[in-house]
C-alpha cells in the first residue's frame, strides 16, 4: 500500500535532492565552489528539518541538526578565507 504524500514528504524529498546533489557536486568538480557546496548542504538540512518536524523521526531530525551545523561551519571557514583572500596585499 502506498500513503499517499503530504507538503511536508514533498519538502523533505526537495531536501533529500539537495543533500544528495550537493554530494555529487563534490564528487564530479575538480575544485567544487565551497559556498555552493555548504550552502546546498543547508538548504537540504533545513528542508529535511521542516519535514521532520511534521513526521517527527528524532534520530533523522538529530542528523539534520549535525549536518546543518557543519554546513555552517564550513560557510564560515570559506567566509574567513575569502576575506583573508580580499584584504591580502598583491
Amino acid at each position: 500500500m502506498i500513503a499517499d504524500l503530504d507538503w511536508a514528504s514533498y519538502v523533505g524529498f526537495v531536501g533529500t535532492a539537495c543533500i544528495i546533489g550537493a554530494y555529487a557536486y563534490l564528487t564530479y568538480v575538480e575544485k567544487p565552489n565551497p559556498f555552493v557546496l555548504h550552502g546546498v548542504n543547508l538548504s537540504g538540512a533545513a528542508l529535511l528539518t521542516v519535514s521532520l518536524m511534521v513526521h517527527t523521526n528524532w534520530p533523522s531530525l538529530v542528523l539534520e541538526g549535525f549536518w546543518a551545523a557543519i554546513a555552517i561551519f564550513g560557510l564560515f571557514k570559506a567566509l574567513r578565507a575569502r576575506k583573508r583572500r580580499d584584504t591580502k596585499p598583491t
